[in-house]
């Protein structure tokens, strides 16, 4: 079963939405299966629910029992490899 990623902006649509398209293909280019979702902020709690990570693109003061990852690593390039690995191995388990 494809692992659930969730990416999530103010709005849902350009920088989430720019974010998740890079995680999708990094991850085909890698063979791993993940329905990767872009959300808006004010929806994140339910897009959550049976989410295996998720991606930050903005930060929050709130805490999240799903394993949370640098958004901004993938939109500017900067420790992308490395966020990459660690989302990968959280979402192989």
């Amino acid at each position: 079963m494809a692992a659930k990623i969730i990416v999530a902006c103010g709005s849902g649509v350009a920088t989430s939405q720019t974010v998740a398209s890079k995680v999708r293909h990094l991850l085909d280019a890698r063979g791993v299966e993940a329905d990767v979702q872009a959300v808006e902020i004010k929806n994140l709690r339910q897009a959550l629910r049976g989410a295996d990570a998720y991606i930050s693109v903005v930060k929050t003061d709130e805490s999240f029992p799903t394993p949370v990852f640098n958004g901004v690593a993938f939109l500017t390039g900067i420790g992308q490899e490395e966020e990459l690995e660690e989302l990968v191995k959280a979402i192989s388990r």
